[in-house]
Order: C-alpha cells, then structure tokens, then sequence
C-alpha cells in the first residue's frame, strides 16, 4: 500500500480530462438546439445593460435566475453527477444563486442599471461580453473539437463570468450576489489545474479581477453612479 505522501493531486480525480471534455460534447448533443435560446437571452442580457424600461435590471435578474438552475439541473445533477460525486453540491451552490438573483434582483429590484457607466461598470460590461463570445472559443484554441464548446447559458464557467461582469455593471455592488460565483471560480480553477488544463487560471484571475473592482468600487469615497 502507497504512503499518503506519494500520492499526487492528480490521484484524487474521479475522472480523466478526456472524460471531462468529452461530458460537454455529449452534452451540447443532447441540448441542441437550447443553445440558440440562451445565447439569444445573453445578446439580450448584454442589450438591456444599456438601454431599455427601468425595469429592466428585475428582467436580468431574473433571466440570469433561470440560467442558474438550468444550469444547476441541466449540467451538473444531470451530466457531471456521473462523474463527480461532489456535482450534486456544485447544483446546490447554483441553486442558492439562482434564489439570491432572484430574491435580490427581480422581487425586490436592487440590481439596476440607471447610471452612467465609469470604469467599473465598463470592465463588467466587457466581461459580460467575453464569457458570451471569446469565452466558448478558449477550448477551440487549445485543439479541441467545435461541439464541446462551453457556452454562457449552459455550462457553469461562462455562466458564472457573464454573471460576475453583469454585477459589476450595474450600479451598485452587491456583495451577497458575489460570494458564490467567486467561489466556483476557485473550485473550477482547482480543477483544471489537477487536470493540468492549460485555462486552469483563467478563472480565478476572473475572481480575483471582479473582487479588486468591487472592493475599489465599495472603498472609493466617492460614487461611480447616480444611483448609489
């Protein structure tokens, strides 16, 4: 029997990293042509940021709301339950978000987007748009196949960045809304660093981007936006 100490992270992984790869290939098989929907919600998503009825940060809010669980029940209770046994946790985490975005922003309205837009909400507005359109094409740059795009709608990682820049667009830092989706920055970074994924720190520079930001934003003594 090996010593505890012989072992690598690597060891502790339930699957391989073609086993991982090859879940998000199968998987946008089986969703086809959702996809078309939840891209459509995003140009929408990113649309509404700028202009549109003052009501239009609830209608985020709760659009994102719905992505979370679909993606809560669509990928990790149905996909990646059968290859980590810690998925169902994961949709947990997504479930609790989806609640906060919608308890937060579309019942009691504290997402806006009425101000003008300074640095902060610009850099939010950019990542919003990165996980919706560069995002999906990292795995493609790294030689893998078109089918296994990881798409914001549908798989956790572009989801969660689209949703962290669209915090930090609106006009007001909500801290509560933060907390998990930096958390599966973490958790998804670890991963892909035991799997030796060459984007293994993309998503904690994510994190760690959004968290600076919102701390500045949070600290300056003067207010970015009207609405604050």
């Amino acid at each position: 029997m090996s010593e505890w100490w012989a072992y690598q992270p690597s060891d502790l992984l339930m699957f391989s990293p073609q086993t991982y790869y090859r879940l998000f290939e199968l998987y946008n098989t089986s969703l086809w042509p959702a996809q078309i929907l939840t891209l459509a919600a995003g140009v929408g998503i990113a649309a509404l940021t700028t202009r549109g009825p003052h009501w239009r940060g609830r209608l985020i809010a709760a659009v994102l709301a719905f992505i979370w669980l679909f993606v809560a029940w669509g990928y990790f209770i149905d996909r990646y339950a059968a290859i980590n046994l810690a998925a169902p946790y994961f949709a947990l985490g997504f479930v609790v978000q989806a609640i906060l975005l919608a308890v937060v922003g579309a019942i009691l309205g504290h997402i806006t987007f009425e101000g003008a837009k300074t640095l902060t909400g610009k850099v939010g507005v950019a990542l919003f748009l990165f996980a919706l359109v560069f995002q999906p094409l990292v795995g493609v740059l790294l030689g893998r196949e078109w089918f296994g795009l990881e798409l914001f709608g549908s798989a956790p990682d572009p989801t969660v960045v689209g949703t962290l820049g669209i915090l930090l667009a609106a006009d007001r830092i909500r801290w509560e809304l933060l907390v998990l989706p930096a958390l599966w920055c973490a958790i998804t970074g670890a991963t892909l660093w035991v799997m030796n994924s060459p984007e293994a720190l993309l998503m904690p520079l994510v994190g760690l981007l959004v968290l600076v930001f919102a701390a500045q934003r949070s600290l300056s003594p003067r207010h970015e936006y009207a609405g604050d």
